[in-house]
């Protein structure tokens, strides 16, 4: 049966030899709970030899959403996916490898990411399935709308993602013909261009399978041969779409670590002499006077650092000793100079080879092992506890100069920094502090929230915790994170408390909520504290009976219905005029409901708006006690006849946009002329019907 609609997403499978994983592969698309209908698969046999063909076209023949294509061999996966893209016509594009397969609630999920929060790339969560690498940190959280420069995205380049097929159009892109690195250039392209990126994290969506016989491109084509002309594409590619600066340098610092210093360190001494010195040698040492200018070597660990700088001064030979002992030279330990640390490599400080010391300095990259295992109130005050441990790779335990800083988000205001009891304490089990079971320094301080700020209360908005460790005189700052317990699970927050008002003056009451954010890190909210509301209006409707008569229905806290005159429906309009409705049923023996009827048809002609007076004003006008009764699309509008007015009819009817949240109505006679003009317009469009439709005001 053809297609009616075009479809949301297009399925391209680019295949060579993938049997029998391609079964798996083709059906996990197939069987998407997005549905066939919406999707489109559209399989490419790159001149396959054990049956791939085959296959693809039984699959075919069970299902109308599969069109196979078969051609050639290209040699890489890049032509076949062009072949791909040259006939989807989803709105989405996504590239499934044939080792692979999805989730059954992968593709719904991301199309509703992309379509909910307007992105054009798609990222779902990867698993690794035979111990094949994959992306995690990215996968994290879920991220609605994020970009490069602000996530983890940049580290996966793979073009196993969602994209929508406009923006591949308008940029014109397709696969490069190489056997390596040839989706990279694009997805950077991509990702550079995107009007945001998605992430979905909270399902598994693309399985990535390492293939049993290890026939798949990336380890058949590994050699820096197949490598150079994708990481090319790769630097233009940024230079291209990024200005100079730091957001350039923190694109760049990806494919200086993964696809200079990387493939260099471990791919270069494999190669012949002569090739490796005449051949790749000076291209990678284009790029590093090229693209790793000094922002990005300030971004870039100290085995990498030292490689660009051997670079750029055009040191060969000690670049190939470098890189021919580099798993050896990184279990060389480190040196701690005048607060600062540095990695000893054999280069360090020596004489003959006057390598600058930033190349070596790893101070800043050291990781502070730490957990924060207890935050409690203690007693019945202000005072939050906390509790952890922490230390330095490679450094003694904590000194007492530690401190827990309270940082403002949003930096509109300075640092607190408050002081730790610091001890050295024996491993714990459960407490992770890294590698080994070296010593843990454990720490406490306790954050009195009224006198935190040099004897001031703690101000309002969200404050993060930070550590800030010292160790040998080194200084390391992390943020506070919470340690899972011994079985693995986190570890619950304090529940949110009220602030005592006497460090507060002239403040109505207020909350401290700590709470534990995606990442795992504890922040402290300091926010008024809600109040609930002497009432709630329950509904709001025309007496049938009674034409013109609202009829306002509600409930009231107990406390307020202990008061006399608990509740009065209140009707003002712009020029002061005030009309006030006592209730006909009020609270009593226990109960809390009420009900009010307003006589609307007794109101003159004007825009009033309706509040709820409780009985916890001072006065009629204090409008701390008002509560707004809030507009509801089932009201329509009303009509009556005035006898006063020689039998004239008046309507009232909702106004679209209420006042600060309170219904609004508008009262005036009904213009009858218009009112007729309008009647048989209606009846010319609707000749079978008499009646205006429900709903409709008379004016």
């Amino acid at each position: 049966m053809p297609r009616t609609t075009p479809p949301r997403v297009s399925v391209i499978i680019p295949a060579y030899d993938s049997m029998p994983e391609l079964t798996r592969c083709v059906t996990s698309a197939m069987e998407q709970t997005l549905g066939p209908d919406r999707i489109e698969i559209i399989a490419i046999d790159d001149g396959s030899t054990d049956g791939t063909a085959d296959e693809l076209d039984r699959l075919a023949r069970t299902c109308s959403s599969l069109r196979v294509v078969h051609q050639a061999n290209s040699g890489g996966a890049g032509a076949p996916r062009n072949t791909g893209l040259d006939l989807a016509t989803g709105d989405y594009v996504f590239f499934l490898d044939s080792d692979d397969y999805l989730g059954p609630d992968a593709l719904r999920r991301m199309v509703a990411m992309a379509d909910e929060n307007r992105t054009d790339v798609v990222l779902g969560k990867m698993v690794s399935v035979g111990g094949r690498a994959v992306p995690t940190a990215v996968f994290s959280h879920n991220q609605p709308r994020t970009d490069v420069f602000s996530s983890l995205a940049y580290r996966t380049l793979g073009c196993w993602k969602l994209f929508r097929r406009s923006l591949i159009e308008r940029l014109g892109l397709r696969f490069p013909p190489y056997r390596n690195c040839e989706d990279k250039p694009f997805t950077a392209a991509a990702y550079l261009n995107a009007d945001g990126i998605s992430v979905v994290a909270d399902y598994d969506c693309y399985y990535s399978r390492d293939r049993g016989n290890g026939n798949n491109l990336t380890r058949t084509a590994a050699g820096l041969v197949h490598r150079m002309d994708g990481t090319r594409l790769c630097f233009e590619t940024v230079a291209r779409y990024v200005e100079p600066g730091p957001r350039r340098d923190q694109i760049m610092r990806r494919h200086v670590e993964w696809e200079l210093c990387g493939p260099l360190r471990a791919l270069l001494p494999r190669e012949d002499e002569r090739e490796a010195r005449e051949r790749f040698y000076p291209q990678f040492r284009e790029w590093a006077v090229r693209y790793a200018t000094d922002g990005v070597l300030q971004r870039i660990a100290p085995p990498d650092r030292l490689i660009v700088h051997l670079l750029r001064a055009d040191r060969y030979e000690d670049l190939m000793t470098v890189a021919r002992h580099a798993q050896e030279d990184e279990t060389r330990g480190h040196v701690v100079d005048k607060g600062r640390v540095y990695w000893r490599h054999p280069f360090f400080r020596d004489p003959a080879k006057a390598v600058p010391d930033a190349c070596f300095d790893v101070t800043d990259r050291l990781p502070v092992h730490h957990g924060l295992t207890e935050a409690a109130w203690t007693g019945d005050g202000c005072r939050l506890r906390l509790s952890g441990h922490a230390r330095i790779e490679s450094l003694g335990p904590p000194e007492p100069a530690t401190r827990l800083i309270l940082r403002p988000r949003g930096g509109t205001r300075p640092d607190l920094r408050l002081p730790v009891i610091v001890g050295t304490a024996p491993h714990r089990p459960g407490a992770r502090t890294g590698d080994g079971a070296e010593p843990a320094g454990d720490f406490t301080a306790v954050l009195d929230l009224d006198t935190v700020d040099a004897g001031a209360p703690l101000g309002d908005g969200v404050w993060d915790l930070h550590l800030e460790v010292h160790a040998d005189g080194v200084v390391r700052t992390v943020r506070l994170r919470q340690a899972r317990t011994e079985d693995g699970a986190d570890r619950p927050e304090p529940p949110p408390r009220e602030l005592r008002t006497a460090s507060r003056p002239g403040r109505g009451p207020l909350t401290a909520r700590p709470f534990r954010t995606p990442q795992g890190t504890l922040s402290v909210e300091i926010r008024p504290t809600p109040v609930q509301p002497p009432c709630r209006v329950t509904g709001v409707a025309w007496d049938p009976a009674a034409p013109g008569t609202l009829v306002v229905r509600g409930r009231l806290t107990a406390e307020a219905a202990r008061r006399p005159g608990a509740v009065t429906l209140r009707a003002e309009d712009g020029t002061g005029r005030v009309r006030e409705a006592p209730p006909c049923h009020a609270p009593a023996d226990g109960r809390t409901d009420f009900t009010v009827r307003l006589a609307v048809r007794e109101l003159p002609p004007g825009r009033w708006t309706l509040t709820l007076r409780t009985g916890t004003a001072h006065d009629a006008g204090d409008p701390g006690g008002r509560i707004p009764v809030p507009p509801t699309r089932s009201l329509t509008g009303a009509r009556w006849f005035r006898a006063s007015r020689l039998g004239r009819p008046y309507y009232a009817k909702p106004l679209p946009h209420a006042a600060q949240g309170a219904l609004v109505l508008r009262v005036a006679p009904v213009r009858v002329a218009a009112a007729l003009r309008r009647r048989v317009r209606g009846l010319r469009k609707r000749p079978s019907s008499g009646r205006t439709p429900q709903g409709r005001s008379a004016n």
